[in-house]
């Protein structure tokens, strides 16, 4: 019994890597901003208890309604991101009968790789 509904074949899973590169351009750009503004918005604070206040910062609500709306973007295609940050995600496979993912990192060339639904990043395996 298949486990998604949505399976990619090979040249559909490539066809998505120009749209995916794009989005995942953007989404390291936010990713990064967003951890540097918490880096950020905690030495503030840390400066302002010290003092024996408290103070509180509002969240950037425009990035993360942005990353939020680039993410749902790649899920709705069904494609499954498996780490947000280094731009990792698999698409679900039929490979010989067997239910499996194609998997791509951010920065690769092409889709070279497929593993088990159980195997993940490690369990890579030369296509």
């Amino acid at each position: 019994m298949a486990v998604y509904e949505k399976h990619f074949t090979v040249e559909e899973a490539r066809h998505e890597l120009p749209e995916l590169r794009r989005l995942f351009d953007r989404i390291q750009a936010l990713v990064a901003g967003l951890q540097e503004e918490q880096v950020k918005v905690a030495r503030i604070q840390e400066r302002i208890e010290g003092n024996g206040h408290a103070a509180h910062f509002p969240d950037d609500d425009s990035k993360n309604r942005e990353l939020q709306s680039l993410v749902g973007q790649i899920l709705e295609k069904g494609i499954e991101i498996k780490d947000l940050a280094r731009g990792l995600v698999d698409f679900p496979h039929w490979r010989e009968g067997e239910e499996v993912y194609l998997c791509w990192l951010y920065g690769e060339d092409d889709i070279l790789y497929w593993h088990t639904l159980e195997g993940g990043f490690a369990g890579r395996q030369p296509l």
